[in-house]
């Protein structure tokens, strides 16, 4: 019997983690995690290309069923904000050029969803992940982010932490209620 797999992301211009792991029933099996880093000397629209290209071989090699990305904080500083939601845009774009329906979650959500409280530090976060996968070490902060992130997205189908996914719809590629 084959599971769902699902694939999370968590985006950042500089350096975004993917997470790809399995559901079956009310197991979860890791896959794969890793990181896709662009060159800060590159213009910007060579990065966004990089990351779009980076997500879409994740796609290519892993072949995922469903997607998971954190959504956007408002940052202190303006221009990070904006530079966050352009790497965002871009990996939204990979995932839906990959045929993929996207769910997207607040950090307090993942958080919530994987360590049981919103306000969880990145080290809880790894090492809940680290326990919920069975992995042998912890993953890095942005990888195990993105595992968070899909960890989150296959729990919600079950109530838990409050994200249930059951009753919505896939339009253009986004869940909707």
């Amino acid at each position: 019997m084959s599971g769902v797999r699902i694939l999370g992301i968590d985006p950042g211009l500089r350096v975004t983690g993917f997470g790809v792991i399995e559901k079956h029933g009310n197991q979860l099996v890791y896959v794969a995690s890793g990181c896709i880093k662009s060159n800060d000397k590159q213009s910007l629209p060579e990065r966004i290309g990089t990351l779009f290209a980076g997500i879409g071989e994740v796609i290519a090699t892993y072949r995922p069923d469903q997607s998971a990305i954190e959504k956007v904080f408002v940052n202190v500083n303006p221009q990070s904000t904006l530079l966050l939601g352009q790497a965002r845009g871009a990996a939204m774009s990979a995932l839906v050029h990959g045929g993929l329906p996207v769910a997207e979650y607040t950090a307090l959500q993942v958080k919530q969803a994987v360590v049981g409280h919103g306000k969880a530090a990145k080290e809880q976060v790894q090492e809940m992940v680290v326990r919920l996968l069975n992995l042998p070490g912890a993953p890095t902060a942005d990888a195990a982010d993105a595992l968070a992130c899909a960890i989150a997205h296959a729990h919600g189908g079950q109530g838990f932490g409050a994200l249930a996914t059951a009753g919505y719809r896939v339009r253009g590629g986004r869940l909707i209620g």
